[in-house]
């Protein structure tokens, strides 16, 4: 799949078959979201590997939108380490950043992946924050929920020419 294919063609998927992923591609999505570009190359991004049916349950409890976690493969929670950055405000952006280049090389590789975003409601990141046991600093950014998909969504064109202004507004 080139490129611009994959961007094109990339869902959310929610429905997973339940067979395992194999260790090397969770390898090549983690590689894939540390590729990501950083503000003044900070890479604050960490990431917590989500194996375990246990501990993909008690993550699914810490949103209202996290069931498809209950039969996921695995999920990769990315957070983002807030401490001694040199550009502070940028955080959240470069977790973003990988978080999307994650969610493509799952594409590129054949899985389905969803983004539950976390960061910055409270409500749903101090009680990840408990079930992953993250150090001061340490904040939830997203869970990625992945596995082989047991579902298929047609691709989706969404370029609007009216949403697009050219030197000026």
């Amino acid at each position: 799949m080139d490129a611009l294919d994959c961007l094109m063609s990339r869902r959310s998927i929610r429905r997973y078959t339940g067979e395992p992923v194999a260790q090397e591609h969770i390898d090549a999505i983690l590689a894939a979201a540390m590729a990501a570009p950083s503000a003044g190359n900070q890479q604050p991004w960490r990431f917590v590997v989500l194996t375990d049916r246990e501990a993909l349950n008690d993550a699914a409890t810490t949103t209202p939108y996290g069931k498809m976690l209950h039969e996921a493969a695995f999920a990769i929670v990315v957070l983002g380490d807030t401490t001694d950055l040199k550009h502070p405000a940028m955080w959240e952006q470069d977790c973003g950043a990988a978080t999307q280049n994650a969610l493509l090389a799952a594409h590129a590789l054949g899985l389905g992946g969803v983004w539950l975003g976390f960061w910055p409601k409270l409500e749903r990141v101090d009680p990840l924050k408990k079930v992953l046991g993250t150090p001061e600093g340490i904040e939830p950014f997203a869970v990625l929920a992945f596995g082989h998909p047991a579902e298929e969504k047609p691709r989706s064109d969404r370029y609007t020419a009216e949403f697009v202004h050219h030197e000026r507004w």
